[in-house]
């Protein structure tokens, strides 16, 4: 006891000093001194319920070119009889929300092979070398696990081009894409491990890691079309328990643009609706509400508006609606509504009858005239001009703009590009901004996109002055039930009186009755993301 009592603290000292040099050494789990090194990948838990491809909607081809990672995979010999070869990467590519992760974790599901998974800028730290290290490190770990799967989430945070910046210096995410390079297709190369990557910056990313070899193959995940809505709203109402009356058909039809992450939360705010409202299912009124809110914003009903900016308003909004109408290549009004919403004191929403992938001159020429429409209703009918036409006269300018410097719409200047090289400094493109057009050029581009927008001015307050009495009704009944649907307006612009608005759906009590005459607010519906204030 006495010998065990005076070597106590000698063996108390010893026990910590080994405790210590395990938790530098990297023993300890991450937080090691010396585990900078250690690969951040995180290795899919099969306890965990795997995503399939049933769960992916919308985006058919990209999931057949995925698809064959899965097949090849699951029997590489299908292939290698007839010389094929595996890719060695595939790097998704496509807009934010599209789904380029999910469908990565759906082949991880798909193929039950070992999958690795990382972000971007889980390499780089603020130590130099450390980036480089951890990307040798993650592949030292997929080859003892091969076949594997490796997926690097947000590439473009290391795989930018090299070269890029000014001045000198050591650019640690050089050397981490320069090792990523070598690991994927080097001397030894990496046989067995299949890389996936994601961005939705392709334009930025090194050549040398986009050559055959290394990503063999991209993969486009684009917006989803009609169809494509439709499947994905599907997979999303599985989750919740949806009324009878709710049609998914309706709902993609009345929802271009808008990618999968756009309709999951869609799907998600018409369920918090129906919550609100006490309802035991979600049905088609909430998903309305749930589309106006993501549109436009929430109501801003508490919002108290002065009788003079609230007819000017009224009158504005009246402008932009009849001018659309009456022109032949707009989209079809939805809805106007004069309720504020998000930044907006007003909003004439145009919904496109089908999905559209370019536009021609006289959509283009025919959108400027609507933008104009709400400006010359205020002078026309209100005598005054008000800055809520701002971002009306940004949007038409830099349509013209466009039409005469990049698209070639104008017989003047012909089809040739105008305009001063934009590279970014920082992306190696281009150090020095330089023009390569003439002052005498540019006087002359800006005269056509000066005729232009005179045009489709006078094109505008033309059409307001031979239809003053549709202005003068569009805005009595905007004034009086702040919010008019496609019905209404065909029966203003066929001259009759227009049909009362429909009925709000059920609601919670609430106190005061004179709220009734703002009734139509749940069915003020979306349009495109700042159609028109």
């Amino acid at each position: 006891m006495n010998i065990f009592i005076s070597w106590f603290p000698m063996l108390l000292l010893i026990g910590v000093w080994v405790f210590f040099m395990r938790q530098m050494q990297g023993g300890g789990g991450k937080g090691g001194a010396f585990s900078f090194g250690k690969s951040r990948a995180r290795m899919l838990d099969d306890s965990k319920e795997r995503v399939t491809f049933a769960d992916v909607a919308g985006c058919d081809e990209a999931k057949e070119e995925v698809g064959e990672l899965v097949d090849f995979l699951r029997d590489p010999s299908k292939f290698q009889t007839l010389g094929g070869r595996i890719p060695r990467g595939v790097l998704m590519v496509g807009s934010p929300g599209t789904g380029k992760t999910l469908l990565a974790k759906a082949i991880a599901g798909e193929a039950k092979v070992p999958f690795f998974s990382i972000s971007g800028s889980d390499f780089v730290e603020m130590f130099v070398g450390v980036g480089a290290a951890r990307v040798r490190d993650m592949f030292e770990q997929a080859k003892k696990q091969s076949p594997c799967i490796v997926f690097i989430d947000e590439i473009d945070a290391v795989g930018r081009q090299r070269g890029a910046g000014l001045g000198g210096g050591n650019d640690e995410r050089e050397q981490t894409l320069n090792a990523l390079l070598v690991e994927m297709d080097g001397f030894e190369g990496a046989s067995g491990v299949i890389v996936i990557a994601a961005t939705n910056r392709p334009d930025v990313l090194d050549p040398a890691l986009l050559r055959p070899g290394r990503f063999d193959r991209q993969v486009v995940v684009p917006l989803p079309d009609i169809r494509g809505r439709e499947q994905i709203l599907v997979v999303h109402m599985r989750k919740v328990p949806v009324a009878s009356d709710v049609k998914a058909d309706i709902l993609a039809r009345g929802t271009p643009g808008m990618s999968g992450a756009d309709l999951a939360n869609l799907v998600n705010e018409a369920a918090l609706f129906a919550a609100r409202r006490g309802k035991r299912f979600v049905e088609m009124d909430d998903f309305e509400s749930a589309k106006d809110k993501i549109m436009m914003g929430a109501e801003r009903r508490s919002m108290i508006m002065p009788e003079e900016e609230r007819r000017n308003t009224a009158y504005h909004e009246s402008g932009h609606a009849v001018v659309a109408r009456l022109l032949p290549k707009t989209d079809p009004v939805h809805k106007v509504t004069i309720i504020p919403r998000g930044r907006a004191l007003g909003v004439t929403m145009q919904l496109p009858s089908e999905d559209r992938y370019s536009m021609d001159k006289t959509r283009i020429l025919d959108t400027i005239a609507v933008l104009f429409g709400g400006r010359i209703a205020e002078e026309i009918f209100m005598h005054q001009m008000t800055t809520g036409a701002s971002n009306d006269f940004e949007r038409a300018t830099d349509m013209a703009r466009r039409m005469v410097t990049q698209w070639g719409m104008s017989e003047a200047l012909g089809t040739m590009v105008y305009g001063e090289n934009e590279g970014e400094v920082f992306l190696g493109r281009s150090v020095t901004t330089h023009k390569n057009i003439s002052e005498a050029t540019m006087q002359q581009v800006d005269a056509e996109i000066r005729r232009i927008i005179d045009q489709q001015y006078s094109l505008a307050r033309k059409l307001i002055e031979e239809n003053r009495d549709k202005i003068e009704a569009m805005t009595k009944a905007l004034l009086e039930w702040e919010t008019i649907d496609a019905d209404q307006i065909d029966d203003i612009m066929s001259g009759k009186p227009p049909r009362p608005p429909k009925p709000t759906p059920s609601q919670p009590p609430q106190p005061p009755q004179d709220a009734a005459p703002t009734a139509p607010a749940t069915t003020t519906t979306p349009t495109q993301p700042a159609q028109e204030t």
